[in-house]
């Protein structure tokens, strides 16, 4: 008889484990509140106009069309019954053998409410719509603004300088300088700008020295406001006060400074780490539990080699999610190491950088090795041809079409 595994969370590392997972020894259930997989990495661009969402989307029914052990239901993990192995949604009670949890992370405003009521986010695609829409509506709006009111029009702001906030600078300065001009030539856009802030003293700090200081100049280059060793006090919506002292008034604050983990009721107080992270031992199983694992963003792992834990990073928690439907396919403990294989991020055209274990290496090649590699992560052949023949229209003629305010308006008439 087959066992019955619930996983939670239809991101990278639970599409990972449905696929690897022996459907001849195991009946699935896939919960998730949204119908479809997210690729996050690309969601800037999106943000940014230059792909459309459908295109790093993709759905979760398609994705498992030929998976005949699986079911898929669209629904909010209430709690877990751990004693009665059953969980409770917001469409009933569902009963499991096994649970795999792979709910990720959300945006981490430590605490500021204010903040998390009034800057944008981008963590899923809906996010990345919202701000497309806003930035296309704010230059709608300035046209007719009145002076004063343009300066908080004109100020747009990223809190967070690592790959997100980094990537959304440079995205933003592109489109600044060669595309938005020509859309609204009655705008001054020496006047538009553009500032990122970031806590520490660098952007890109988790990369090497090297990514630290290209990336820095490839953005100040291209017109972008670096704010570092500096963080954020509140935000009422219209001024952004800063710890240096300073306040900038602005419209748009997009806040890419850090995640925390989703959080499920009923699991032991004693495993929640550092972030809301779930704690595992070396085979994903949640530290005093028999049969419920956590992979992915949510699982804090402790390693010899990472003693605080892995980094969230989508090669690792796709890698994990191999490991255990290894691991529950053949009735293995295989402990899960991951072998860092480098980190990237892009600035904008020609403009990357690349930390690979041995070597380092910054622009037009960097740029081609990180498209390649994002397109191979892309799910369909589909998509990826969508995003290539995207990505190379832009190339060719500094300029995309994808420029649409997709909400409802209500226009008054006196």
């Amino acid at each position: 008889m087959k066992r019955k595994i619930i996983v939670i969370g239809g991101g990278f590392a639970g599409i990972e484990f449905i696929k690897k997972i022996d459907e001849t020894l195991f009946d699935v259930l896939l919960i998730d509140k949204i119908n479809h997989h997210q690729f996050q990495p690309l969601f800037y661009q999106v943000a940014t106009s230059q792909l459309e969402p459908a295109s790093i989307s993709f759905p979760l029914r398609n994705i498992f069309k030929t998976k005949k052990n699986l079911q898929i239901r669209l629904a909010e993990v209430l709690s877990i019954d751990s004693a009665n192995n059953k969980i409770k949604t917001t469409i009933g009670e569902f009963c499991y053998d096994l649970l795999v949890i792979a709910i990720g992370c959300t945006t981490n405003f430590f605490g500021n409410d204010e903040l998390k009521s009034h800057a944008f986010t981008l963590k899923t695609t809906y996010d990345a719509i919202n701000i497309r829409n806003h930035i296309l509506q704010t230059f709608e709006d300035i046209i007719s603004a009145e002076t004063s009111d343009r300066e908080g029009l004109l100020n747009l702001t990223i809190v967070g300088a690592g790959p997100t906030g980094v990537e959304l600078a440079g995205a933003f300065a592109e489109i600044k300088n060669n595309i938005l001009p020509k859309d609204y030539p009655d705008i001054d856009f020496t006047h538009f700008k553009i500032s990122l802030i970031e806590g520490s003293k660098d952007t890109l700090n988790s990369m090497s020295i090297s990514a630290k200081r290209t990336s820095k100049k490839y953005l100040q280059k291209m017109g972008v406001n670096i704010i570092t060793e500096t963080f954020v006090k509140r935000y009422d919506g219209n001024l952004l006060e800063l710890s240096n002292g300073n306040i900038i008034k602005s419209k748009t604050v997009i806040w890419a400074a850090g995640v925390i983990g989703n959080t499920i009721k009923g699991l032991p107080n004693n495993i929640q780490a550092v972030g809301n992270r779930i704690e595992v031992n070396r085979t994903n199983l949640v530290e005093g539990t028999k049969n419920i694992f956590a992979i992915g963003d949510i699982a804090l792992m402790k390693t010899p080699k990472y003693q605080k834990g892995h980094s969230q990073l989508a090669n690792e928690t796709i890698n994990q999610a191999k490991n255990l439907a290894i691991n529950l396919n053949k009735h293995k403990t295989n402990e899960f190491e991951y072998n860092d294989l480098g980190a990237m991020a892009t600035i904008g055209r020609n403009k990357a950088v690349v930390d690979l274990p041995h070597f380092k290496f910054k622009g037009y090649f960097a740029w081609l090795v990180w498209m390649f590699l994002h397109l191979m992560l892309i799910l369909s052949v589909r998509n990826k041809l969508i995003i290539f023949i995207n990505w190379v229209w832009a190339y060719l003629t500094k300029d995309t079409s994808l420029r649409l305010i997709l909400k409802q308006t209500k226009i008054k008439m006196d």
